[in-house]
């Protein structure tokens, strides 16, 4: 063990010591601290954890997961989650011997030397600082991994949204048919009618809304990906005349619609790019045709500048997973609706049910861990299960929030819903 070996599993064991989390940590000596059973939290190599103890961020910790320099094993990253006991960071820190921590510097940053190499199996976003979320570049890179990829954690329609739970079960293809059905229902789409889904992505939402609800469907995506199992699927459905895709943006979208659902695609558009994304919504849709918003935001900020500034783990999400996106916040999007002549209807928070499906997402690709590993590389695969464990745990604990607004294009006289909400659950 060389001496920068030393010195870290010294600070290590008074960190434990410190903040007596509840579950095992084992050492990369191979020597397992805390409860002989249940979880462990592995820290595999000495080097790696060097360089997130001389830089303690998000992203670092993240590029040391998909190196593997961190693992858990028997269980799951919500077990690391929760395993923090109820001291807090403040107090534990009194018990750490800085001195010790101090005299440990020279020899800690020669040891991290070694562990900078963990960074370079970290998948880059290919669009460049600055890049629209909702720009082809970056909606390929997180769309495009591989269909049968996403395959093995979504459900059987491939739909990559928040699911609608009529109880809080397990099973994800029928919260996803449910989550269709509402879409439709809140739209009170009618035989005949033409719906139009920007950001379509497998197309599940289109041929449901054909084949029960009598439309024409028209949809929009970036991922060639997606375009190319789209369109396959609304062929072997024989809907070709009642449905059809296009490969493009929604800037370059022209016709008239009766009714738009626009279903975690916001996301994409980014804050500067908002007025432009309603303005172009509005143009399609028709007077009082009933536009569907369905969107992942944060809390509000005192202002909408200290809003932006986001927390660093959602920095790391924007890096890694989403790059260019931007989240909104609920009050903003209904001021833009607005601002931008749509009167809005109903509003409605499905955060449980986004935590829940992203949990199970997020269990059924551990299960598939192998084959995930062959298809997209080891270190996107683990990449997406922290990702989908994290964004679980933001919707569980309310750093993240999901709203369905319903909104019209606002004219004159009344307008075109029941008056009330009692047909949306018969």
């Amino acid at each position: 063990m060389t001496a920068g070996e030393a010195r870290l599993e010294a600070i290590v064991r008074q960190a434990i010591a410190a903040f007596q989390p509840r579950i095992a940590v084992r050492l990369w000596t191979g020597e397992r601290i805390g409860p002989a059973d249940g979880p462990v939290l592995a820290l595999n190599d000495p080097a790696a954890i060097a360089r997130l103890a001389l830089s303690p961020r998000i992203v670092t910790a993240v590029e040391l997961w998909m190196s593997k320099a961190i693992d858990v094993e028997d269980g799951t990253i919500f077990d690391v989650a929760t395993a923090r006991s109820d001291i807090r960071t403040r107090d534990a820190m009194k018990k750490i011997d800085r001195l010790a921590i101090a005299t440990a510097l020279p020899a800690l940053y020669t040891l991290a030397r070694r562990g900078r190499k963990a960074a370079r199996s970290a998948p880059q976003s290919g669009t460049g600082a600055g890049a629209s979320g909702s720009s082809k570049a970056a909606i390929q890179f997180h769309y495009d991994i591989s269909n049968d990829f996403y395959r093995l954690f979504l459900d059987e329609r491939m739909l990559y949204s928040c699911a609608y739970f009529d109880g809080w079960h397990d099973d994800i293809d029928k919260a996803q048919h449910d989550k269709l059905d509402m879409i439709c229902r809140k739209l009170r789409l009618k035989e005949g009618e033409r719906f139009l889904d920007i950001g379509c992505g497998w197309g599940a939402l289109l041929i449901h809304a054909a084949e029960h609800y009598g439309v024409t469907g028209h949809g929009v995506t970036l991922s060639q990906a997606q375009y190319d199992l789209a369109c396959e699927r609304i062929s072997a459905k024989g809907l070709e005349d009642r449905v059809t895709i296009e490969l493009k943006p929604f800037e370059e979208l022209d016709g008239r619609f009766d009714k738009i659902a626009s279903i975690g695609m916001f996301e994409h558009v980014g804050w500067d790019n908002h007025a432009t994304y309603l303005t172009a919504v509005r143009k399609l849709l028709r007077p009082n045709g009933l536009y569907l918003h369905h969107a992942i935001t944060r809390p509000a900020k005192t202002s909408d500048a200290k809003f932006r500034k986001g927390t660093r783990e959602y920095a790391a999400i924007i890096r890694y997973i989403f790059p260019g996106a931007e989240l909104d916040h609920v009050g903003h999007s209904s001021q833009l609706l607005e601002a931008h002549r749509f009167e809005v209807h109903d509003v409605e928070n499905w955060r449980e049910h986004y935590g829940r499906t992203c949990r199970l997402w997020h269990d059924r690709l551990l299960a598939a861990m192998p084959e995930a590993s062959r298809i997209a590389g080891e270190p996107r695969a683990r990449l997406w299960l922290l990702y989908l464990a994290g964004v679980s745990l933001g919707f569980q604990r309310g750093g993240l929030l999901i709203y369905q607004t319903l909104a019209s294009r606002r004219a004159k006289g009344p307008a075109e819903l029941p008056p009330t909400r009692r047909d949306l659950y018969d």
